[in-house]
Parts: structure tokens; sequence; C-alpha cells
């Protein structure tokens, strides 16, 4: 929600991904996934679940994501890709990185415990991610809308140091993670007996 408002988006669509190709297989299925976003996004018409990398039986990868909606949406439709300042830093080992900037703006959120953004990220970003964004960056949410896809646009995000991982480790411990997701995806997770360690 602070993303759509800093970037004055019409609406932001939040993709699970089936088979995350990064990182090793989630401990939640991908069913269990989606029903956790539809159940965290409900009552909120700015956000929109798309379900298809979760129907998909191949890997989950940004770019044939990104060509389905331009095949979905149009050639001319600006999209914003929405990441944390981490994974930004981290895009030179994604499948095809370097089309992301044909297909969307990139959206850097800053995010705890990565540095501010400035001009430029010198020492902070790979040689090859450093001379793809020099010329890319801006500074003007307005300026997204001006053009489908191409910008790279850092913009801050009220810090808060709650991560995925954390709130996975809260509940194999048996611990409380009230208040870190609403209720009704904690009630999922109960009922699905999700995270818990046998």
């Amino acid at each position: 929600e602070e993303a759509r408002e800093a970037l004055a988006l019409g609406a932001v669509r939040l993709i699970p991904a089936g088979q995350p190709p990064h990182r090793e297989a989630p401990s939640s299925s991908a069913a269990d996934r989606l029903a956790m976003v539809r159940l965290a996004t409900a009552g909120n018409p700015a956000l929109e679940v798309d379900d298809s990398e979760v129907l998909s039986s191949a890997h989950s990868y940004t770019v044939p994501t990104l060509e389905r909606l331009r095949r979905e949406l149009g050639a001319q439709r600006p999209l914003v890709l929405i990441l944390g300042a981490d994974a930004f830093a981290r895009l030179p080992s994604w499948h095809r990185w370097e089309a992301l900037f044909t297909l969307a703006h990139i959206a850097v959120a800053n995010r705890p415990g990565h540095a501010p953004h400035g001009r430029r990220w010198p020492g902070v970003l790979s040689a090859a991610l450093e001379a793809a964004t020099r010329t890319r960056l801006c500074r003007e949410p307005a300026r997204l809308a001006a053009q489908p896809a191409g910008l790279v646009l850092p913009f801050d995000m009220t810090p808060l140091g709650i991560s995925a991982s954390l709130i996975r480790d809260l509940l194999a411990q048996g611990s409380s993670a009230r208040y870190l997701l609403p209720d009704p995806v904690l009630d999922y997770i109960g009922l699905h007996h999700l995270y818990r360690r046998n």
C-alpha cells in the first residue's frame, strides 16, 4: 500500500511464485501461499492477486511473467516491478535480467539493513548492474506513467524489521506471530499446521 501511494500506482498486482528457482523449495505449498496472499489482501481493491505462476508447472521467472503481462495489458501500458534493495542488488543473477528493463520500470524499495539510495549505488551494485542502471535512474514517480518501461526509481519505505523467514522461525518455535500477519492468515496457518517443526 505504501509503495502504491509513493509511486502513484492505480493498483498493485501480487504474484506468488509457484516454483521459485533461486531458493530451496518453500516449506508451504504454492496453493497455501496463494491462499494466504488472497486472505491478506481481501478487502483492499487496490491489491490484486495473480495466480498464474502458482498454476504454472514451469519455474517462476520474472521475465516470462512480465512478457505474459505485456501480452495481456498491451505494449504501451506502464508496468512497474517493485523490488527490495536486496533483491535489486542480486539482479544480475536472475534469468534474462537485462530484458527486465524493456518490459517494465523497476522501483527499488529501501529495506532495513541496506544502504539508503543515493544518486548511484557505488560499491553496492555489481559493475554490470551499475552500468545497466546508470542512464535509467529517475527520481520523479510521475515519469513512470510517461513511458511503458525502462526507468529505475529508488523510493523509501517505512523500515520494518519483519521478514518472512523471521515469521516462519517464530511459528516453527511455537512462538506468536500475532500482529506480524493479518489474523485470517494466522488462522489459515494454524488450521493447516504450516511452518511447524515435527
